[in-house]
């Protein structure tokens, strides 16, 4: 099948889904007396446009912007499909499925402080196919389900079928929790069925209607402000005094996946049977008895009566939101008193009224309830309130098609949400679980409370009315983090002898002024080197709190006097005679966003901030200060000394980097006066492409401009690369960055939004003047020659690939314009399969134009190559070209020399034949695969083209390391 064929296809798919998702019986009902009364979700409210997201939402999207959601937030839903499975009925429910639940194509954006959601078009959900063994698919399910989504860019709901045989199928739904909860699951599992039968016959979909769409939701909830203030003022108020469970050690705030630990023990059927009675004597659910199970477990473990635990409350006991699919979920704090000696029954009773107490107050959003608790929703080493949760969980339903026997098939990530969770799974082999973050408590402590709560559990269902203390538990009482221990004081400060402990740290110095807190630095060593907030995390369990320094900043080396001690006054954000500047601002933004000018040493948490403040502060300074900071940042660094540390280090690497520049650049008068003379404005710097044209463009001293957004702005924050916050899809961010610079190298691609795309280089190219423009395009710009034999600059032949023609349409707009209007000269570099180390090319090695090659080779199974000679061809392959290479031509045609002004060239490496590559991934993946020449190949793997790469050899001459064998060995690691 053809590009030009697929995109039909696609077109008649999503024609007949909406007629299908719109077509089903009409069986509304008319609307009840009052159904607009205070508290009832209106339907069909939502106009289009932008709508503020639900605080459930904005927890979401916060956890991701800090870079702290990952695959923890993905809901991968996997099925074993046997039977006559019809995928173009399948792809059809889908694309219906998404057209009748709009939260399932919402982007989320920002705009100001504010995030917001919107929905996208309906369009076809791709569902590619790959072939797979049984025993190859758990690790390609755990692959695809822990694929990173972009909330901004979308979309939310991925799928993934892994073929095992002609009657035999797995199939993924991967979506990400800012669109769904577990409640959503089941109508999305019945719709799905219904669209799917729908497809299959004809006729259209049986479907019951609608809910109200999340939007209307979500607007509903936020027109409740002032309702939910006051109820949360007064749901803080009974939290006066609550603190973390005293189990867990502190974890660092930081980037990236928590890895879990689950430990589970099995539970009898009678055991389950006698908890659901132990319940219903006492008014109580089997929820309320696992969760008073719990209590207790934490009771005896930690010896506090006083406890705080974290459950799962949805608002589904609405009417109108029962079919609703969206994040209709809040975490409710159960606070229970269980002092004194009571026995389980009157532990039950207690948990009973607390957990009902909470319950009353389900829809008021915990976040404001955190804003209004600030410090006190937090413990000593900085870890929320609701460390610890508990749930009753069942186990994941299959999703049944018609026609299809469906088996469920188990995705676990690995990944923890809470620091410990106490878990009762109740099903056909009931279980105990405790699931925990690994840098939170350690294996043996987790196996101790695993045994205690199953223990208890069983005791309890068999006599409740023994006293706690008589109940069997975890051996012992938790007696918390050592913190007596430690090294011997250090030369002017035991934290220096505490640092200097850690083989990782070269250097370390402590400055303690008079009546203010001290703060520690280190020289560490290595590639993976701690943060600063992980050393002083590490201190707390070495040094009493009154010697613990407030931060630890990580410095390249400690200044020093010509005698050789520590020039302390010249340490980052050191005291110093006068407030330096970036204190100053610092102090400034956290007197607007917070109740008045703190001190310098004043605690961001005990202030009353949260993760949305820490966001909106990190956003403030970035636009006073012009340098890279993040809201993660604020939580790491908390006091405004330590965040004015940050600041004056990242300032001072940004002078060092512009002293270093090449000198002798004219710089035009006309030029914005904030602009350093011969500035490259670099969008994509993130990718794999423009990280590498990032790199090269600082090694030889160019001042950059790159285009990023906020989220990820400390990626570039190197070297003094000016971070220029904005993406492809907001205009007025392009505007600003292409103003002023001296040439552009424009990288970056959506690779599926081609209008997205097409408008961004109309913006860019509209602001440009003077100075060279460079785009990086693709091969695919050719579109299939009938030649082998590719020239560059030839002219492109059909058919061209929808991407292939975005990328041909994109270079007509700037060859057209190139000078024009002061403009300078265009360049068009054409590349093809580009391999380095990066992470997204490897992802694309996996999942890209090769990835059925790899993924043959990683599930073992034959690689089915076409047979050159079928159709007059002596070779098929792919042409290839090292990022580094790459790198080296684009930024050599943007130093002004002219070699291709005006011209369209091509950047490649070399080519491949798809034999050789098919050999070379089974020996570095280890794999049995054999490689089959066959006629029904995949038609995309006919390429017989070698494209010239005459223009810009000399730059694309390969370096040590550039050979791709070796490329490749880097990225399949």
């Amino acid at each position: 099948m053809t590009a030009t064929d697929q995109a039909a296809r696609q077109a008649d798919l999503l024609r007949l889904a909406r007629r299908r998702a719109g077509a089903g019986p009409a069986r509304t009902a008319p609307a009840p007396a009052g159904s607009a009364r205070t508290g009832s979700v209106p339907a069909g409210q939502t106009a289009e446009g932008p709508v503020p997201l639900s605080h459930a939402q904005q927890r979401m999207w916060l956890m991701d912007r800090l870079g702290q959601g990952g695959a923890g937030y993905h809901v991968p839903l996997a099925t074993r499909l046997r039977g006559p499975l019809d995928t173009e009925a399948l792809a059809a429910a889908l694309a219906a499925l998404t057209a009748r639940h709009a939260v399932l194509r919402t982007r989320y954006g920002q705009r100001g402080d504010h995030p917001y959601q919107e929905a996208a078009p309906a369009t076809p959900v791709p569902v590619p196919v790959l072939p797979a063994t049984p025993e190859a698919a758990p690790a390609l399910l755990r692959t695809e389900a822990g694929r990173p989504f972009d909330l901004a860019a979308g979309p939310v709901l991925r799928a993934l079928l892994l073929r095992h045989g002609p009657d035999d199928h797995t199939l993924l739904l991967t979506l990400h929790h800012i669109a769904v909860d577990g409640g959503s699951l089941p109508v999305l599992a019945a719709d799905l069925a219904a669209l799917y039968r729908a497809a299959l016959t004809g006729q259209p979909a049986d479907l019951p209607p609608a809910g109200p769409q999340y939007a209307d939701y979500a607007r509903w909830e936020r027109s409740r402000a002032a309702e939910l203030a006051a109820a949360a003022d007064t749901w803080a108020a009974r939290l006066t005094g609550a603190r973390p469970v005293p189990l867990l050690r502190p974890v660092p705030p930081g980037p990236g996946a928590r890895p879990a630990a689950l430990h589970t023990a099995p539970l009898t059927p009678e055991t389950l049977d006698g908890l659901r009675r132990l319940g219903t004597r006492h008014g109580a659910t089997l929820f309320t008895v696992v969760l008073a199970a719990a209590f207790a477990t934490l009771r005896l473990a930690t010896g506090e009566p006083d406890l705080t635990v974290g459950c799962a409350s949805g608002h589904r006991a609405r009417p109108e939101l029962r079919r609703t699919v969206g994040l209709s979920v809040n975490t409710l704090p159960v606070r229970a008193d269980l002092s004194g000696e009571p026995t389980f029954t009157e532990a039950l009773t207690r948990v009973r009224s607390a957990l009902l107490d909470a319950q009353e107050r389900r829809d008021v959003p915990f976040d404001l309830v955190v804003e209004r608790l600030g410090a006190a929703a937090r413990g000593e080493g900085g870890h929320p309130l609701l460390a610890v949760s508990c749930d009753l969980v069942r186990p994941a339903g299959a999703l049944a098609l018609p026609g299809l026997a469906a088996e469920a098939v188990d995705i676990d990530l690995g990944l923890a949400k809470f620091g410990l969770a106490l878990l009762v799974e109740d099903g056909p082999r009931p279980r105990c679980l405790v699931q925990h973050d690994v840098a939170a408590l350690d294996e043996a402590a987790a196996g101790r409370l695993l045994t205690g709560f199953a223990d208890l559990l069983t005791a309890v269902a068999a006599d409740a009315d023994r006293p706690l203390a008589g109940l069997p538990a975890a051996p012992g009482r938790w007696s918390g983090p050592d913190r007596t221990g430690g090294p011997a004081a250090g030369p002017d400060h035991p934290a220096v002898g505490a640092l200097l402990a850690d083989p990782r740290i070269v250097e370390a110095a402590v400055v303690a002024a008079e009546g203010r807190p001290a703060l520690a630095y280190a020289v560490v060593r290595g590639p993976a080197s701690p943060s600063g907030t992980e050393l002083r995390a590490a201190l707390r369990h070495r040094l009493p709190a009154d010697r613990l320094p407030a931060a630890v900043t990580l410095v390249d080396a400690l200044p020093r006097h010509p005698d050789g001690t520590v020039d302390r006054a010249r340490l980052p954000g050191a005291p110093a005679a006068r407030e330096s500047g970036a204190l100053a601002a610092v102090r400034t933004v956290f007197g607007e966003l917070l109740s008045g000018r703190p001190t310098a040493d004043a605690d961001f948490f005990h202030l009353g901030g949260h993760s949305l403040m820490a966001v909106q502060l990190a956003e403030r300074l970035r636009a006073r200060t012009g340098l890279p900071l993040t809201g993660l940042d604020v939580l790491e660094q908390r006091t405004p000394r330590a965040l004015a540390g940050l600041l004056d280090t990242r300032a001072a690497e940004r002078r060092a980097a512009t002293a270093a520049r090449p000198t002798g650049h004219a710089r035009p008068a006309a030029r914005h006066r904030t602009t350093r003379a011969g500035t490259v404005l670099l969008t994509g710097a993130t990718g794999g492409v423009g990280a590498a044209v990032l790199q090269e463009l600082i090694a030889q001293g160019r001042p950059v401009r790159a285009l990023v957004r906020p989220e990820s702005a400390h990626l570039v924050a190197a070297n003094g690369v000016e971070a220029a916050e904005g993406d492809l899809a907001d205009h007025d961010s392009l505007r600003r960055a292409v103003e002023g610079v001296d040439a552009v190298i424009h990288a970056a691609c959506t690779f599926t939004e081609h209008r997205t795309d097409l408008a961004a280089m109309r913006t860019l190219v509209d602001g440009w003047r003077g100075g060279e423009f460079v785009f990086v395009s693709s091969v695919d710009a050719y579109g299939r020659p009938a030649a082998a034999d590719v020239p560059e600059g030839a002219p492109a032949e059909a058919p061209v690939s929808p991407y292939g023609q975005t990328k041909l349409d994109c270079e007509r707009i700037l060859l057209a314009a190139a000078g024009t209007g002061g403009r300078g000269a265009g360049t068009v570099v054409r590349s093809p399969i580009v391999w380095g180390p990066h992470r997204r090319l490897r992802d694309q090695l996996r999942w890209g134009s090769t990835g059925a090659l790899y993924q043959a080779a990683l599930a073992g199974r034959p690689i089915v190559l076409p047979t050159p000679a079928a159709d007059g061809h002596g070779w098929y392959g792919a042409s290839w070209v090292h990022s580094a290479a790459l790198a080296r031509a684009v930024v050599g045609c943007a130093d002004g020399t002219g070699r291709a002004s005006g011209r369209t060239v091509n950047a490649v490496t070399g080519q491949v034949a798809w034999a050789e590559l098919a050999a070379e991934l089974v020996r570095l993946l280890g794999s049995p695969s054999a490689v089959e020449l066959r006629a029904d190949a995949e038609p995309e793997l006919r390429r017989p083209w070698h494209y010239r790469a005459e223009a810009l050899a000399d730059l694309l001459r390969p370096e040590p390391g550039e050979d791709w064998r070796s490329v490749l060995a880097a990225m399949v690691r």
